[in-house]
């Protein structure tokens, strides 16, 4: 099995998640407890998504996300580096459209969406402002961004615990269930390496995206960052 480092170099994720692909799903509802289904939905209404509107689920993964926007009844699609995800994806919901891209080489026309988001992807891609700025170029001008990602927990004694089950349950925990554990040690070194609220905002509002706002989900352990293109 094969794990990323932390200059993510995109054969390295992509083939970190092949190796996570067969299990994927189940083993981020176990170490999440189940909030994984909720951190979907409460992306899918920050987005405000319309009948008909199109909106593009960037690092979309098996697709579970992208069946989750797909309740609003805008036309989504999603996208994703690793072709053994979409394979995974593509057997359970043959349904939601799934192709391969690269964050940072969109195959889509300028202002094509009305809508773009990603979760728990953005942290993985090597150039997070060209990230954020293609993003943008596909976006129709008025159109909203929203990232999912983790990040730091707002009250300092959970932080502290957090950070704990982060470096020595994460690991313990994806032994039991995943069928790369190597790449749940990634996982935590990757979340920790991640700006805050913050400065996640201030990268976005940098690269095309105005009135950039977070509000936090599970006391901070999630935020969710939107912006509307300029």
């Amino acid at each position: 099995m094969t794990r990323a480092s932390l200059d993510k170099q995109p054969h390295e994720v992509a083939a970190m998640f092949d190796g996570v692909a067969r299990r994927y799903d189940l083993t981020n509802t176990v170490l999440s407890g189940g909030r994984d289904r909720m951190w979907r939905r409460e992306t899918r209404l920050a987005l405000g998504l319309k009948p008909g509107e199109k909106v593009l689920d960037l690092g979309a993964g098996t697709g579970v996300s992208t069946l989750e926007l797909g309740r609003s009844e805008a036309y989504a699609v999603g996208a994703d580096l690793s072709v053994g995800m979409l394979q995974a994806g593509r057997a359970k919901r043959p349904d939601v459209p799934l192709l391969a891209a690269d964050a940072l080489h969109l195959p889509f026309a300028d202002k094509t969406f009305d809508a773009v988001t990603i979760s728990f992807a953005l942290r993985n891609i090597a150039d997070t402002d060209a990230a954020l700025a293609e993003m943008a170029r596909v976006t129709k001008p008025g159109g909203r961004l929203v990232v999912c990602e983790f990040s730091t927990p707002t009250w300092r004694p959970f932080r502290s615990v957090y950070q704990g089950y982060l470096v020595g349950a994460i690991p313990q925990v994806a032994k039991r269930v995943s069928s790369n554990p190597d790449a749940y040690v990634y996982l935590a070194e990757s979340i920790r390496a991640w700006p805050d609220q913050e400065g996640l905002a201030a990268r976005i509002a940098a690269h095309g995206w105005r009135k950039v706002a977070w509000r936090n989900l599970t006391g901070g352990v999630v935020a969710l960052h939107r912006g509307f293109r300029v």
